[in-house]
């Protein structure tokens, strides 16, 4: 009998080991050797009916000639597709990776091995890579021809009329009948074609990377997507047949599903001769276990479906690989067979991580390029835009044509010199590719340190190489957001067609190519730059004051000099709503501006720029801190009108259509690079920073310093004013993140309400008949939102469904399902059980959810019923959560590729999703307080120089500028989820001030000026890199109310 051990993890349901092995992701893990000897010839069949030979060693696994195919084809998620053959008994069979190829196929001159889809995922935005979801759409067509795929008649069309946009393009019925009675997709496709071409009409315009979008889209939505039937009978003798998915073992009776046993309900997996036996975990109203018998036609045919069953729960349920078992001593009992390579986690973590480069492919049935083969390149027009290292792209007038094509939605065709000759095979690689964002070309992180470490080897000029523009979007997990100048401005510009439909804005996480060699200083010159200037650390605090203001006053002007510009050309704000906002921040501005001057001015007689035969002692800065804060007492009467100003600006937002759309828009200038609403705050938290500083001067002045006098009392009248306004701040970021939330969320019309309170967003996996999927989960005082991330062009978040926390129960619950850090959280009407991606983020989660529960049990606050908008989920982790959905529906349904409106894709919430990491409302808090602003010079790891840059830092994040007068950022650095230390001996930085900021494989070193700034950056980045205790700040937080 093939029966595996039982063990109380999740893996042991279907008889997998418990996974803790290696992962197969760890960095530094090297392949397993290809034994040497005599070559043999595998023939495989390709997805688009082309046909390879691979030459192995003789000896050589099944693992070996799947890498080499994948290899050929530049296939990064390999680890979707298997390779199949007929035995010796014409049985169709799936190679096994740890078995030499050989032992498993006898007559390898008489076989030929098939290419093909082995695992289809829930959900094919999962596929990160253009190239997968291509694959797929070939596997779809292939299964349509077939008969694999059966639908109706109506679903048959649209199909086939998706793949017929992607292979000739754009409709013309002339073209479109030559090609369909040249083409047969389907039996007596006739009777369908003027449907076919009904529905080709309706795609103009669309590309053939969103046409495999759609194929997949409306193909994952039928009952046989993915499905391949074996034959059986049940305990009766009724003929049936068994199948297996991503959810579980389903039971067909023809082609109709009559019964699912999802992959939680199922405890082992086994198998006696010809039966195949499934033992099912208790019922919750029996105690005895329910075993069912299903009879096939031959042990083989048996054992064939349990081993795929056993790859399946692997796949999409267990972390990582399972661990080999240990060979008997003895006697063996039962089979030995177990899963071999990454499961699905594994291969989302390292597409994320963007281990690996996108490649160019050719569509072999295709007349359509794929966009990967267009160069682009930013205009030369605009002249702020960095001078560009050897593998930036050099603009040109041509660009233009190209960004117009990209607007009509339609692919550029790559001239032979970019795509070279090839052979029979249709994938092959390209040039080293950047990305192009918001019009930019943007080198990857590899890409950068790869160029650096060649101009270290090389050391000699080279010639500028355009670079090929890629639009794909899957976003890497630790890269920077470039917002450089170039291009058509973001509002104007139409969704770049080949971006993944997850990721049509740019990612938060792609690097910025700031590498100008004219930028770079010597360590000598800046040695004798350091010289040069004061080194007591009151002047460090005083250039503090100096650089933050410089930042400060740039975060008025957004408000003053860009928005006022936009409004103005626009009638879409009422007047009176112009009065308020622009005669509050002007004279703030005006005011501010003075002040800036004031300090600079004291900083050049400090530093003996200017002015050195005056006598005096100028080497203080409290006396114009003094002068200035009570100043700033007569505008107290516009602080307190910042209130007012953010409550009516949501509210026009909430009543004016064309008001909601020029405020997006303006968000999406690369001016303002936070949240429009975070500008208006930003007055009342620069009074908790001039606290802060004259707190550090007054910490460091003896009472004899002739400067201490004057810190103290300006200490004094800012610490009366941050009293008097700091209960209306609270209350006002609070409304702000509700406000800036709503616009991240999809399916709920009403979050924003009086006595609503938000206290932690982040990401967890949710528990259901698909195993762990990724959820975005929003904590409130009342309620917990989970969501997912939507395939829309507004990279929103949808919501899935909520629980109300009155009544709520948390418990651990890691031994019940064999997830590490799992929680089950239990309300009045449903439970769900959720897992977090480490310890310390369960430990997060639970003291505030706790902490959340205490509070709405103390709090007569809002009912649950106030999110009636919001949609019901209430099935449990033991049920399935396949949506069903008629296929007559597919054809009207609205598609997810449909041109909606932008959104920021660079956001906490989206950064959180793709970190796996969540933040807190404290987190949040302590981040405004934790602002800093000065220059640093960055080194990557592969480089040899010092680049001095302008870094802001704000919201987690550093902005990068090339000086502190740029109007924008040109990139920015999402801390969330990154580590912050010194650089240890063996990396070589021989440097003093310098501190490593990494995140997986990508590491940045930064160098401060001196030891009290270094200290600074240091303070105010771990507070974004690490949370605070939560505890004892919510609980005494106020409520707050408006």
């Amino acid at each position: 009998m093939g029966e595996t051990e039982q063990r109380p993890t999740a893996g042991s349901r279907l008889g997998a080991q418990e996974n803790a092995g290696i992962s197969t992701l760890e960095h530094g893990q090297k392949p397993p050797m290809t034994p040497p000897g005599k070559l043999v010839s595998i023939k495989i069949q390709m997805l688009d009916d082309t046909q390879e030979t691979f030459d192995i060693p003789q000896r050589a696994p099944g693992k070996v000639l799947h890498d080499a195919v994948c290899n050929h084809l530049n296939l990064v998620e390999g680890d979707y597709f298997g390779l199949e053959f007929p035995d010796h008994k014409k049985m169709m069979v799936w190679l096994d990776l740890l078995k030499p190829v050989m032992k498993q196929i006898r007559r390898p001159k008489h076989v030929v091995v098939k290419f093909v889809v082995k695992f289809f995922p829930p959900d094919h935005a999962q596929l990160q890579e253009e190239l997968t979801r291509y694959l797929f759409a070939l596997q779809v067509k292939q299964d349509l021809a077939q008969g694999r795929l059966t639908c109706n008649d109506t679903s048959t069309a649209l199909l086939i009329s998706h793949i017929v946009q992607s292979e000739i393009g754009d409709f013309d019925e002339t073209i479109d009948r030559e090609h369909l009675a040249k083409n047969k997709y389907i039996p007596q496709q006739e009777a369908l074609e003027d449907k076919i071409m009904e529905f080709h009409r309706s795609h103009t315009g669309q590309t053939p990377a969103e046409s495999d979008f759609q194929l997949l889209e409306i193909a994952r939505r039928l009952e046989m997507y993915g499905i391949r039937l074996h034959p059986a009978k049940d305990r009766e003798g009724t003929k049936i047949n068994l199948a297996v998915a991503n959810t579980g073992i389903l039971v067909f009776q023809g082609h109709t599903k009559i019964n699912a046993f999802n992959w939680a309900k199922v405890r082992k997996l086994s198998f006696k001769r010809k039966r195949f036996l499934i033992k099912l975990r208790p019922d919750v109203n029996s105690s005895f276990q329910d075993t069912l018998e299903f009879l096939m036609a031959s042990r083989d045919f048996c054992k064939s479906f349990w081993k795929i069953c056993v790859e399946h729960h692997a796949f999409f349920r267990l972390f990582e690989e399972p661990k080999p078992k240990p060979k008997p001593v003895l006697f063996s009992r039962g089979s030995s067979f177990r899963f071999s390579g990454r499961t699905q986690k594994q291969v989302l973590d390292y597409v994320k991580e963007g281990g690996h480069k996108k490649v160019q492919f050719e569509r072999k049935h295709s007349k359509i390029q794929s966009i990967r083969s267009l160069t682009a390149q930013p205009s030369e027009q605009h002249t702020e835009v960095p001078k560009q290292s050897p593998s930036f792209a050099c603009g040109d007038d041509n660009d233009t044509a190209a960004v117009q094509s990209c607007r009509q939605g339609k692919e550029m065709k790559a001239s032979p010199k970019d795509t070279g000759q090839h052979k029979s095979h249709s994938l092959k690689k390209s040039p080293k590719e950047g990305k192009r964002v918001d019009g930019a070309v943007v080198s990857t992180v590899e890409e950068e340190e790869e160029a650096a470490k060649d101009r270290m080897q090389q050391n000699r000029p080279q010639s500028q190489q355009p670079s090929t523009g890629s639009l794909t979007g899957s976003p890497h997990l630790s890269e920077l957001s470039i917002n450089s100048q170039g291009g058509p401005s973001v509002a104007n510009m139409s969704l770049s067609p080949n971006l993944s439909p997850d990721a049509k804005q740019p990612s938060p996480l792609i690097s910025p190519l700031l590498n100008d060699p004219s930028c770079i200083r010597t360590d000598d010159e800046e040695e004798v730059k350091r010289k040069r200037f004061p080194t007591e650390k009151a002047y460090f605090i005083a250039k503090e004051a100096a650089t933050t203001e410089r930042t400060y006053l740039k975060d008025l002007e957004v408000i003053t000099s860009w928005l006022q510009s936009a409004v103005s050309q626009e009638d879409c704000m009422p007047e009176t709503l112009k009065n308020l906002i622009f005669s509050n921040f002007e004279p703030l501005h005006k005011f501010h501006a003075g002040f800036l001057k004031e300090i600079e001015q004291r900083l050049a007689l400090w530093e003996g720029r200017s002015n050195a035969h005056i006598k005096g002692d100028y080497q203080r800065i409290g006396d114009v801190m003094l002068k200035n804060i009570q100043s700033m007492k007569q505008l107290t009467i516009h602080l307190w009108k910042h209130n007012e100003i953010l409550m009516e600006l949501e509210n026009g937002i909430k009543n004016s259509r064309k008001l909601e759309t020029f405020c997006r828009d303006f968000e999406l200038q690369k001016v303002c690079y936070l949240p429009l609403n975070t500008f208006l705050l930003r007055p009342l938290h620069r009074l908790m920073h001039y606290k802060q500083i004259m707190e550090r001067l007054c910490k460091h002045y003896p009472p004899s310093h002739i400067d201490f006098r004057d810190s103290r009392a300006a200490l004094a009248e800012v610490s009366e004013m941050v009293a008097q306004l700091h209960g209306n701040m609270i209350k006002m970021e609070n409304f702000q993140k509700l406000h800036e939330l709503k616009k991240d969320l999809i399916g709920i019309d009403n979050l924003v309400i009086p006595g609503r309170e938000f206290i932690r967003l982040g990401s967890l996996s949710k528990l259901s008949g698909k195993g762990l999927q990724q959820r975005m989960f929003f904590l409130f005082n009342d309620i917990l939102l989970y969501t997912s991330r939507g395939l829309t062009a507004s990279n929103q978040f949808k919501v899935h469904g909520h629980l109300p926390l009155y009544g709520m129960t948390i418990e651990e619950s890691e031994e019940e399902w064999g997830v590490p850090h799992c929680l089950t959280l239990r309300g009045q009407h449903q439970s769900i059980v959720v897992a977090a991606s480490t310890r310390s983020e369960m430990d997060k989660w639970t003291e505030d959810i706790q902490m959340a529960i205490d509070l709405a049990e103390k709090s007569s606050g809002p009912a649950p019923e106030l999110l009636a908008s919001s949609p019901p989920d209430n099935k449990s982790p033991d049920e399935t959560t396949v949506d069903q959905e008629s296929e007559d529906d597919l054809s009207a349904s609205r598609t997810s590729l449909e041109r909606q409106s932008p959104h920021r894709g660079n956001t906490t919430v989206h950064v959180c999703w793709h970190r796996n990491t969540s933040v807190s409302m404290i987190d949040f808090s302590i981040a405004v307080e934790n602002q800093l602003s000065g220059n640093l010079l960055r080194k990557f790891k592969n480089s040899n120089g010092w680049q001095k840059l302008w870094v802001v830092f704000t919201n987690f994040c550093m902005f990068f500028y090339k000086s502190h007068q740029d109007n924008h950022p040109l990139a920015s650095l999402p801390l969330l989820g990154y580590s912050l230390t010194i650089p240890s001996e063996s990396e070589n930085i021989h440097k003093d001030y310098v501190f490593k900021l990494h995140f997986k494989s990508h590491v940045y070193y930064f160098r401060a000026e001196s030891e009290y700034t270094f200290e600074r950056w240091m303070e105010v980045i771990r507070s974004a890199t690490s949370s605070a205790s939560r505890t004892q700040a919510l609980s005494h937080k106020e409520p707050h109310a408006y």
